[in-house]
């Protein structure tokens, strides 16, 4: 019996020690390759992730009311019709880069939508406060000049935002 301890212990050590270090070996391995993969996914991503914060940028950039206002002709236009111009503009912009969602925080992402509700309650409040007789030109004067009479916009704070955001992935 005591033969058979001799042999069966030292065994039971090796084979303990061996199981210890392939589990460490494999371990090491599987996080060895999880970081690769992270790293090619990383690589692949960030690029795509870029492109989506510009689109973004140019988005907020592209619906605030002087660049909305910038490719309008308003002299063939009611003021009504330049509000529904202005809405279906911010509503293409808004359709276009919907998708862009997948790539930013939930938070820059409610500040973009905040933006976009914002500005279409604004245009409306403003077609609502001026007389009915108004031209397109008077609408479109009094939206600019109260858009920048608003002190600090959702689109301004978005865009803020969304620069801090980037500026966190390096």
């Amino acid at each position: 019996m005591l033969d058979i301890l001799k042999f069966t212990i030292p065994s039971l050590i090796v084979l303990l020690s061996v199981w210890i270090a392939m589990r460490y070996l494999l371990r090491s391995e599987q996080e060895r390759r999880l970081y690769e993969t992270k790293k090619n996914t990383e690589k692949e991503i960030t690029p795509i992730r870029l492109r989506a914060y510009e689109r973004l940028a140019l988005l907020l950039e592209r619906t605030e009311p002087e660049q909305l206002l910038a490719d309008i002709d308003l002299t063939q236009l009611s003021k009504s019709q330049l509000e529904q111009q202005l809405l279906l503009s911010i509503r293409r912009e808004w359709e276009h880069n919907m998708s862009q969602q997948i790539y930013v925080s939930d938070d820059l992402w409610a500040k973009i939508m905040n933006a976009r509700d914002q500005i279409a309650a604004f245009i409306h409040t403003v077609t609502l406060q001026l007389p009915p007789e108004s031209t397109a030109f008077d609408y479109a004067k009094t939206l600019m000049s109260a858009y920048r009479l608003n002190g600090t916009t959702p689109h301004q704070i978005a865009l803020e935002s969304l620069k801090n955001e980037v500026r966190q992935m390096w």
